[in-house]
């Protein structure tokens, strides 16, 4: 996915954040997951993953996941409790005040049988 897509709601902010997160030289993040096969087809599943952004890599085990399954796909829905020393970027000061580490990643996405 490409670091420019994100979309933290604050106009200002994201531009702003992209020399942070070094998106011009690296603007993809990837992200590898590991799915146990028993969880294909259930409501709620956990799985271990792998992000690669801003040039370093991070990995998150046992995270939660819901899944709906329709005519159209499987509909998934998680958050991926990242932080920025994850990926070696420093948090940035706002008037004296370091902001938090915290960055959750809200996923929500699709998943499609192909043709």
């Amino acid at each position: 996915m490409p670091v420019k897509s994100f979309d933290s709601g604050d106009c200002n902010r994201d531009p702003h954040m992209l020399p942070v997160t070094k998106g011009a030289p690296l603007p993809l993040v990837t992200v590898r997951v590991w799915l146990p096969e028993p969880a294909l087809g259930s409501p709620a599943f956990h799985c271990d993953l792998e992000i690669e952004f801003a040039g370093q890599k991070a990995t998150y085990g046992d995270v939660a996941f819901q899944a709906a399954t329709t005519g159209a796909g499987t509909h998934l829905t998680g958050t991926i409790p990242a932080k920025l020393p994850d990926f070696k970027i420093e948090p940035p000061w706002l008037l004296s005040i370091r902001a938090k580490n915290d960055m959750p990643i809200g996923v929500e996405m699709t998943w499609r049988k192909g043709p």
